[in-house]
């Protein structure tokens, strides 16, 4: 039973993109957290409207979950479409080497088909097809989605809020 691996990304300056693996014992547990940072009315966490104050507190409350973060930085690439596949060749490469069960990325229906096609056949050059399976959801549909929401956001505004997730940053990988 591997980790599952929750990912969304940032385009602000440049792509980077966030995955947070989480054993699946840890999986409960975190939604019932993040469901108690879920204020009345809200369908899901989306860390660029909340205030300041209240970002302040989700990253706290983040730090106490047990998540290993990895970050995707290809800000080197102009094109966010190719950005994307290369940051995404690298997740599923990585995602196999630590048996992921699951991945689940933030849906943008913009890039579902070439996202599909990208995963399929990285999946299968890993050897993880048919072990590995991914979804493509909307944040409300799973409120662990905000965890990289969060953290993409902060890396890419930088200073305060970069330095704040810096210590659940296990990994940056430049692609």
């Amino acid at each position: 039973m591997g980790p599952h691996i929750f990912v969304d990304e940032t385009k602000e300056r440049g792509l980077v993109l966030a995955a947070v693996a989480m054993d699946q014992h840890r999986l409960v547990a975190a939604r019932q957290a993040v469901a108690r940072l879920t204020l009345p009315g809200q369908r899901s966490i989306h860390f660029c409207k909340e205030r300041d104050d209240r970002r302040r507190a989700i990253l706290a409350a983040l730090r106490g979950l047990d998540i290993a973060v990895v970050l995707y930085d290809a800000t080197d690439y102009r094109d966010h479409r190719i950005a994307r596949e290369v940051c995404l060749r690298a997740l599923i490469t990585d995602a196999a080497k630590v048996a992921a069960e699951r991945v689940v990325l933030e849906l943008d229906e913009s890039r579902r088909n070439a996202d599909v096609r990208i995963l399929n056949v990285e999946m299968r050059l890993a050897g993880v097809a048919g072990q590995m399976r991914y979804d493509h959801l909307r944040a409300h549909e799973d409120g662990l989605l905000s965890l990289p929401d969060a953290l993409a956001w902060s890396w890419a505004r930088g200073g305060e809020w970069r330095a704040t997730i810096r210590p659940m940053v296990s990994e940056i990988r430049r692609v």
